[in-house]
C-alpha cells in the first residue's frame, strides 16, 4: 500500500494536488499504458557518468514488440514548454542508460518517454543523449561551474 505522496510522479515540482487523484486515475485508465503489463516497476538504480554518481528510480519498463523496451517516467504535472523539453529529457537519457546497464540490453534497444497522465500525452524524444553525450554534458557543466566556485 502506498501513501499518496509515494505515488510515481508525486514528488514532481508541478505535481497535481491530491484532490485530483481520481481524475488522474481515470486519465491513466484511458491511456495506452493502462492495458500493458510492465516488465519492472519502481526500479532503483545507481550508475556513474563521467565520474558523477547518478541515483534514481525508474517508474516502469515495458517490453516492445521488436525485442527492445521502453522506460516510462510518469508525470502528474503539466507538460513543459517546448523550449524546456530538451533540458528535462536529460532525465530520460539517464534512465535509459541506467536501464541498459542494469538489463544488459544495448542502449539502442532502449527507448524512454515521459507520460503526462493528466493530459494523456506520451512524449518520447528520439534524440536522447547516449553515454558519451551525457559524459560530455557533465564535463561541460563541470567546466562551467567548477567545484568550489563562488567561495
Amino acid at each position: 500500500m502506498l501513501d499518496l505522496d509515494e505515488l510515481p510522479g508525486s514528488a514532481d515540482a508541478n505535481a497535481a494536488p491530491d484532490i485530483d487523484l481520481s481524475r488522474l486515475q481515470d486519465a491513466f485508465l484511458a491511456s495506452v499504458w493502462a492495458d500493458r503489463v510492465p516488465l519492472e516497476v519502481e526500479v532503483p538504480f545507481a550508475t556513474r557518468v563521467a565520474g558523477l554518481g547518478l541515483r534514481g528510480r525508474i517508474d516502469a519498463v515495458f517490453a516492445d514488440p521488436d525485442g527492445g523496451c521502453t522506460v516510462i517516467d510518469w508525470k502528474t504535472g503539466r507538460v513543459p514548454a517546448p523550449d524546456r523539453q530538451p533540458a528535462v529529457a536529460v532525465q530520460l537519457a539517464a534512465y535509459r542508460l541506467a536501464w541498459s546497464r542494469l538489463s544488459g540490453l544495448p542502449l539502442d534497444r532502449v527507448r524512454a518517454a515521459f507520460h503526462y497522465v493528466a493530459d494523456n500525452l506520451t512524449l518520447a524524444p528520439v534524440d536522447l543523449l547516449d553515454a558519451d553525450g551525457l559524459a560530455q554534458l557533465v564535463a561541460d557543466a563541470t567546466v562551467a561551474a567548477p567545484v568550489g566556485a563562488g567561495r
